[in-house]
């Protein structure tokens, strides 16, 4: 797998749970995501929302996230203003049942704000742009499950 997304191997993915069931096929996504041409990395971006964010949040998310601020950082990934919407679709997501898989998604994304920072300055107008936003979302997050008790 190179240098880009080599964690991974160390993610007990068949241990976690997305909105279809296992997360055995989310390092498949990733991988599209990173090296892919635009039309599968697309499909894979789509298709890992829908797993681990669309319906609502998962332990698969919480373990998800640092790949994506990886992919997103990466020049090469052509899906980058998407991974940073997801990212952002993330944040502003939950799961009902199971407020410590929304803090912790929540946190991981949060924890990304110095790469969202710099993307803000990238090259790419679009990415630029994206970065903006999901940084106003990270300044502006306030939610139950995040807030202090």
């Amino acid at each position: 797998m190179g240098t880009i997304l080599g964690d991974m191997r160390h993610v007990r993915w068949h241990e976690l749970r997305h909105a279809q069931g296992s997360a055995s096929q989310v390092p498949g996504m990733l991988s599209r995501i990173a090296w892919g041409d635009s039309e599968s990395a697309e499909d894979a971006l789509n298709d890992l929302g829908r797993w681990i964010a669309a319906m609502a949040v998962f332990d698969a998310t919480v373990a998800t996230v640092p790949f994506l601020w990886e992919l997103a950082a990466r020049e090469t990934v052509k899906e980058r203003v998407g991974v940073l919407g997801l990212l952002g679709t993330i944040l502003a997501g939950g799961h009902a049942h199971q407020p410590g898989w929304t803090r912790d998604a929540h946190l991981a994304v949060l924890a990304g704000r110095t790469t969202a920072e710099r993307l803000a300055g990238d090259s790419d107008p679009a990415v630029r742009a994206a970065a903006g936003e999901l940084l106003a979302s990270l300044g502006g997050h306030a939610c139950a499950t995040c807030s202090p008790r």
